[in-house]
Parts: structure tokens; C-alpha cells; sequence
């Protein structure tokens, strides 16, 4: 039944990490197959408040917090946070994560960089694009392109015939944020190809979506009605990306979704197309007690979502159970929290 939660099938066991990730997709699986367990960089700087009032300086805190973390999955989350929040006054940190030991993170830290034009931050770019890591290296180019010097595109492009299948989706999802639509025939040919795995091609089909080829629209509409809840929500993603009114219309549909996480993940995208639709079945999170009996696991999928939901909708009837939310034990939903709160602030 839709006000129930629903059984969240996944097509393997290391791809829910998805659901915690709203973007940087293919960092966020790395890091759930290679641990979570290395030791970050020192944060030494006194980086100030967030802004005027408690909830925005709580909400720099833990996303401050996140990127000194000990846990590499949730520095490369206090990363994406600080990017799509625009948190420029954390990138000194950020651009220190370049030398993490984890290769998820440094592969984040570089596209954050290249994200938000971080010309400060050129020098230690450059160090990147002799990482030992192929990964950190494509993102290094990517950087360096987006300051100015888009000669490094051509790295990214050739990526996407890498014999490593990370790399290659890599190189996608960057293709999809240099915003070039002369890529998408790149992108084409390597769903094409008979040695793509899955996590390419559906890379490649996410990045087409992110540069509007409407041509993907059906076959993203095969991966919302999957019958995995991660490839549903990775479609539902898609298809924010691509936008319109087709993909309006198909979202709209999965608001009825028998898995929860479903629901959620369309209530978000719909706002981030301005749509606010999706509110009530982020309501009913807290007014029909929907998390009451799940798992570790499932509850954090959950809270993160229904936190990411809030920052795209951002109504007073849901803003008020953010702080809520920045209190909860677990850092991934802190730190979507707290990402929610300058979202909204800045609509």
C-alpha cells in the first residue's frame, strides 16, 4: 500500500549507496566497495559562522564537521553539500581533501573545485593530474577545464574508451557537467559498445539526460519502472535532470510508487523543477509515521531523502522538521539537513 513503506529491492547489495548520494554517483559507489575507514586531512582553519541565525550556523557546522570527518563516504557527502549549497567559505577545506587518502574523495574534492570555479585552488588541481589514480586524474581535468584551460576536456573525452570500467563512468558523468552537447555521441557510441557494464551505460544515459537529449526519454522511462528501487531512483534522477514536461508528467506517476524511497526521490526532483506536488507524501513521513519499525539502514535512506525532498520544496509546512533532522545520528542525514537549510535559504 502507497502510505506504507514498501520493500526496497536492489539489483546488488553496494549500490544502495546511492540512495545516501544525491550526486558525484560514481564516487559515492566507490567508496562503498573500497571502505569507509581512512583518516581525513586536518581541518585547521576557523572558517566563521554560516550565517545570521542558529540554523544556518548549525548547518555550516556539520557540514564543516562532515569534510574533517573519519569516514570517507561522509567527507565525499559534506563535499557534494558544499557545492550545490555554494558554501565557497569551506573550499579552502575542500581543496585540502585533494591529498585525501581516499580516492573518492579526492576525485570529489577536484570536481567541487572545477564546480564552483575555484580558481584558488589551480595549483593544487595541477598536482592532481599527476594522481596515481586514473579516477583523480579525469576529475583534475575536468577542474582544470572549467578554470579556463578546456584542453583538459580531451582527457575527459578519452576516458570514456578506458579499459576500467570506473573510469569510463567517470568520464560520463563529467561529460554530462561540462554541458557540451557535442558529447552526446560520445556518450551514444559508448552505451553502444559491448564492453560497457552497467554502471557506464547507465552513466552515459544519466549524462544525456543532464545535457537535454530528449531522445533518452524512453529508455529512462525503462529504468523508473524497473523492478529495483535503486535503478528506479537513479532513473527518477535522470529524469529531474532532463526536465520538461514529459519527464514532469512521468515523475508525477512515481508519487504513487509502492516504495517509499521512490516517493521521496520524485517529491525531490519535482521541486527542483519547481514543482511542489510531491509535498504531501514528504508529509507523510512525519504525519502518518512512515519511518516507525525500519531498520538502520532503511531509516537513514529514508531520512536523507525525505531531507533532500525539504531543501527542493522548501515550504514553511516542511521546513520545520529540518532541525529535526540536524539532530539526527546519523551524519549522512545531518549533513542533507543541513544542506536543505541553505538550499531553502537561498530560494
Amino acid at each position: 500500500m502507497k502510505n506504507k513503506p514498501g520493500k526496497y529491492s536492489t539489483r546488488e547489495v553496494r549500490r544502495t549507496s546511492v540512495v545516501v548520494c544525491s550526486g558525484l554517483l560514481i564516487a559515492c559507489l566507490a567508496v562503498s566497495v573500497s571502505g569507509c575507514n581512512e583518516q581525513s586531512v586536518s581541518l585547521t582553519a576557523n572558517h566563521g559562522s554560516g550565517g545570521s541565525n542558529p540554523l544556518d550556523t548549525r548547518a555550516f557546522e556539520i557540514l564543516r564537521d562532515g569534510l574533517a570527518d573519519s569516514e570517507a563516504l561522509v567527507r565525499v557527502h559534506a563535499i557534494e553539500a558544499v557545492v550545490t549549497t555554494r558554501r565557497v567559505r569551506l573550499m579552502p577545506a575542500v581543496q585540502r581533501l585533494l591529498e585525501d587518502p581516499s580516492m573518492p574523495v579526492r576525485f570529489a574534492a577536484a570536481v567541487a573545485v572545477g564546480d564552483l570555479e575555484y580558481s584558488i585552488a589551480r595549483t593544487s588541481v595541477s598536482r592532481a593530474l599527476r594522481d596515481p589514480d586514473h579516477n583523480v586524474v579525469v576529475a583534475a581535468s575536468y577542474a582544470m577545464g572549467k578554470l579556463g584551460d578546456v584542453e583538459y576536456y580531451e582527457v575527459v573525452r578519452k576516458a570514456l574508451s578506458s579499459g576500467n570500467q570506473t573510469v569510463r563512468a567517470n568520464a560520463a558523468f563529467l561529460l554530462g557537467r561540462i554541458g557540451d552537447t557535442r558529447a552526446v555521441e560520445l556518450l551514444k557510441q559508448v552505451q553502444r559498445d559491448k564492453s560497457s557494464g552497467d554502471k557506464v551505460r547507465f552513466q552515459a544515459l544519466e549524462a544525456r539526460a543532464e545535457l537535454g537529449d530528449m531522445t533518452v526519454l524512453p529508455k529512462l522511462w525503462a529504468v523508473v519502472y524497473s523492478g529495483y528501487a535503486d535503478d528506479k531512483i537513479m532513473g527518477v534522477r535522470a529524469m529531474g535532470a532532463l526536465g520538461g514536461a514529459k519527464a514532469r508528467d512521468i515523475l508525477i506517476t512515481k508519487l504513487d510508487d509502492d516504495i517509499l524511497e521512490v516517493r521521496l526521490a520524485a517529491a525531490e526532483q519535482l521541486g527542483g523543477l519547481r514543482d511542489r506536488t510531491g509535498q504531501p507524501e514528504v508529509l507523510d513521513v512525519f504525519e502518518k509515521d512512515l519511518r516507525a519499525g525500519l531498520e538502520n539502514g532503511a531509516l537513514e535512506r529514508v531520512n536523507v531523502l525525505t531531507a533532500l525532498a525539504i531543501g527542493r520544496i522548501c515550504t514553511p509546512a516542511l521546513r520545520k522538521y529540518l532541525p529535526e533532522l540536524m539532530k539526527d545520528k546519523s551524519k549522512s542525514v545531518r549533513i542533507a539537513a543541513a544542506k536543505a537549510v541553505f538550499m531553502c535559504a537561498a530560494r
